[in-house]
């Protein structure tokens, strides 16, 4: 909101070349496209180039027939690209417009440089730079061309901003009519502008990364999201909203966005949902927040400093939740600063306490685990067919870090085999239990992990007799123990596709236990499910389970699976070819096990449906044996309360209430 060029979410136009085209056909695609397509004059046009690529300056010159005075020689901070430390590199070559003289006359390029607009920028990918900065010419160079579309629209709609365009100021106008306020482009620093161009780029932005499956939380994307929505909401209150109004100003940028993402019209609902619940959540925040705020500032005008000190902003944001981020908007406002700095070694101190108490959680793969699959070769995993296997071989043992040869009576340890019947666990769905025998031996198997790809270990004790590598072994998986884990796992798919049914579509996996006792499902909605919504579910899911229609399995490549309408879970990773489960009307890349038939379910009960994180909710169910030892359980509880009560079972809620 503070310039009239930069966004949270913004549209890029470009085009691309991996060893066909290069350079001069990049600027001869551009140029055309520019001033005989878009019809921009020519004179209205510079560009920048690399101060030491001259082929590119003389295309420019000589090719194209711009003037030496409107070519551009910057250095490597401008016109010099990089993917990182590492990796493909080349110079570029930037387009601008030229606004006109009453935008000033600043020096070319320069930080304060409003008059001449980049438009276009034409990456020249020849080079390749290694770890220790070396740079060599790429095998075949590529393009990489990048074109703000809210750039080009101001150009070509004579706005001199990109909030004056048509991709943004529908929403300022509805935040002007939701306000009573003015919106005025002439006075850029006003309040009132800078907070309507604030809320409707910030608008756009929370809209596309809901319905991209971004949801607000304290880490990752999901802190960048709502510090967005946050920060939009504080300058909502400057334009004296006091109430959730982010969710309403979603209608707009559908609107004006889904004949180009038709998605947005089918995560509508769900989108505003979620920022109304976020809004609700913050405002009390910010309401407590904002008049601590405000009394440290008047403290310090009286005390003569221009400043909030580290341990205020501290306070602010661990004691009361206030963001920092909304801590330096207001503090800029009021033309304070903010000791940031002491703030940050504050708030490292307090995660040092922190880690002194609680343990990594990080999962990272042991070298003897990797020494491992770099020796063996992959696992073959039969489980999807068969719970034993009687001709499996003993490949590596594992005891404690150090690969043996032999284990003994009462030794616990790790076995490898060439190929077993045991599930690792993996998608949400808990490793296999069982036992792996031979001739006067039994080792027990407690849980089955595959720390990396490829490799899957048995963890277990030697109950009695010994083992040793190239041993011929029986592995055999506890069958009641599976049985009730695929019950409960294909229970999770008729979950997913009841709550789609009955919530909507915006439902979406949002992660999942499969447990042989119980089944837990997370999921994205927005606020909790009423006592009727969670007795649709329960009846959709028992509808399908009835039907008890076959389980199929199919193996396909990824793009074949999705076009199938299989359902792939968000931030999943999945390879080339993938497993697709149907069942019921149910389809989903899964690569767990299943039963055979829907109704090998039986039955299906859910037993909580609770809050995970804002956006997310949590059920918890179970299926088969378990739910018909719930459902016994609670048939014979009320059973002893009708008799405790001297009264009929279905009067009881009433008898209690007397």
């Amino acid at each position: 909101g503070y310039t009239p060029r930069h966004h949270t979410f913004f549209e890029m136009l470009g085009n691309f070349s991996f060893g066909d085209y290069f350079k001069r056909e990049a600027i001869e695609f551009a140029w055309e496209y520019l001033t005989k397509v878009l019809e921009i004059p020519e004179e209205k046009l510079h560009v920048s180039v690399f101060m030491e690529d001259e082929e590119a300056y003389k295309i420019w010159k000589d090719v194209i027939g711009l003037p030496e005075e409107k070519i551009h020689k910057l250095g490597v901070e401008d016109n010099f690209w990089s993917m990182g430390d590492t990796g493909p590199c080349g110079p570029c070559s930037e387009i601008y417009y030229d606004r006109g003289e009453e935008f000033g006359n600043p020096e070319f390029g320069s930080d304060d440089d409003n008059r001449y607009l980049e438009i276009w920028n034409l990456v020249f990918m020849q080079y390749n730079k290694d770890k220790d900065g070396k740079i060599s010419p790429l095998p075949k160079p590529n393009i990489d061309t990048g074109m703000g579309l809210e750039r080009i629209a101001s150009v070509l709609q004579g706005v001199n901003s990109n909030y004056e365009t048509d991709l943004f100021l529908p929403i300022i106008n509805w935040v002007s009519e939701f306000t009573g306020k003015t919106y005025n482009p002439e006075e850029p620093k006003s309040i009132n502008t800078v907070s309507m161009r604030v809320i409707a780029d910030h608008l756009r932005a929370i809209t596309f990364l809901i319905s991209d499956g971004v949801f607000p939380a304290n880490e990752g994307r999901g802190y960048v999201l709502r510090r967005i929505l946050r920060r939009a909401l504080r300058y909502g209150k400057e334009l004296g909203i006091k109430e959730p109004f982010l969710y309403k100003g979603v209608d707009k940028v559908v609107e004006i966005m889904y004949e180009t993402y038709p998605e947005l019209k089918a995560n509508k609902e769900f989108i505003k949902g979620l920022v109304k619940s976020e809004e609700e959540r913050f405002i009390k925040t910010l309401n407590r927040g904002m008049a601590l705020l405000n009394e440290i500032i008047e403290k310090a005008k009286k005390e003569g400093r221009k400043h909030i000190t580290g341990e205020e902003v501290f306070t602010l944001y661990d004691t009361y939740g206030f963001p920092v981020d909304l801590i330096e908007d207001i503090a800029r406002d009021n033309n304070f600063g903010v000791d940031i700095a002491k703030y940050y070694q504050l708030l490292e101190e307090q995660k040092e306490r922190a880690r002194k108490h609680w343990k990594s959680q990080a999962k990272e793969v042991k070298e003897i685990y990797l020494y491992l699959k770099n020796r063996l070769e992959d696992n073959q995993f039969l489980g999807y067919e068969t719970l034993q296997v009687s001709d499996a071989r003993i490949v590596a043992i594992v005891n404690g870090n150090e690969v043996t040869s032999e284990i003994k009576e009462g030794e616990e340890a790790e076995l490898i085999l060439d190929k077993t019947p045991f599930y690792p666990e993996k998608g949400g769905q808990v490793g296999d239990t069982g036992i792996i025998e031979k001739d006067g031996s039994l080792f027990k198997v407690f849980d089955t992990q595959s720390p990396t790809d490829g490799l899957i270990i048995h963890k277990g004790k030697v109950l009695f007799g010994s083992f040793k590598v190239e041993d011929t072994v029986l592995a055999k998986v506890d069958k009641e123990r599976r049985e009730n884990i695929m019950r409960h796992h294909t229970s999770t798919h008729l979950l997913h596709s009841a709550l789609r049914n009955i919530l909507g579509e915006h439902v979406k996996q949002a992660g999942s236990l499969v447990h042989p006792d119980y089944l837990r499902f997370d999921f994205t909605h927005f606020e909790g499910l009423s006592d009727e919504e969670i007795k649709k579910i329960e009846e959709f899911v028992n509808e399908e389970i009835m039907k008890n229609e076959p389980v199929i399995c199919q193996q396909m490549s990824y793009d074949e699976a999705l076009r199938t309408g299989a359902m792939a879970i968000f931030d999943e990773k999945y390879g080339d070819n993938v497993r697709v489960i149907t069942a019921g009307i149910s389809k989903e890349l899964c690569g767990g096990t299943h039963v055979s038939r829907t109704g090998d379910i039986g039955y299906f009960k859910i037993l909580s449906e609770s809050a995970v994180s804002a956006g997310t909710r949590r059920i918890e169910a179970v299926a088969g044996r378990k739910a018909v030892e719930k459902g016994l359980k609670e048939h014979f509880l009320i059973k002893e309360l009708s008799q405790i009560l001297t009264t009929k079972e279905d009067e009881l809620v009433e008898k209690v209430e007397l």
